[in-house]
């Protein structure tokens, strides 16, 4: 059902985790499914993604998109950063099934959003400070 690339990225995500002292972040979800992918940025002062990292909740596809995306923009000018698809991660994945593209699609737009947030002199962090909380249960 998943290519062995997704696998790879799923089990092994590249760029996993919270950023100390991000200059912006960049959040998406997808009511439909719960999905969440959120990424932090590093800008160099000539607009080059300097460092990035990603946090997601979600499925497996979901985690592989956005290692992937991270992979696709690290060392990329911001306008550069901005064209990059969900077809083209989904090709960089080695193919997504028709019910998991939605994934790819939210991994690019997490990085269009956190440019958007930059761009117009936000960090994005406000939100940051407000940990969503998931509740559970104790059996």
């Amino acid at each position: 059902m998943y290519s062995d690339k997704v696998m790879d990225h799923f089990q092994n995500p590249r760029n996993v985790g919270k950023m100390k002292d991000p200059d912006v972040v960049g959040e998406v979800g997808n009511p439909t499914c719960g999905d969440i992918i959120r990424v932090y940025l590093k800008i160099s002062d000539d607009e080059i993604i300097d460092d990035i990292k990603f946090s997601t909740f979600g499925c497996g596809a979901a985690v592989a998109t956005s290692s992937m995306v991270t992979e696709l923009v690290k060392g990329k000018p911001l306008d550069e950063a901005l064209q990059v698809s969900k077809d083209q991660v989904a090709e960089a994945l080695d193919g997504l099934p028709p019910a998991k593209m939605h994934c790819s699609n939210l991994a690019a737009d997490a990085i269009k959003n956190a440019i958007s947030n930059y761009r117009q002199g936000k960090t994005g962090l406000e939100e940051d400070d407000q940990e969503k909380k998931v509740p559970h249960e104790h059996h």
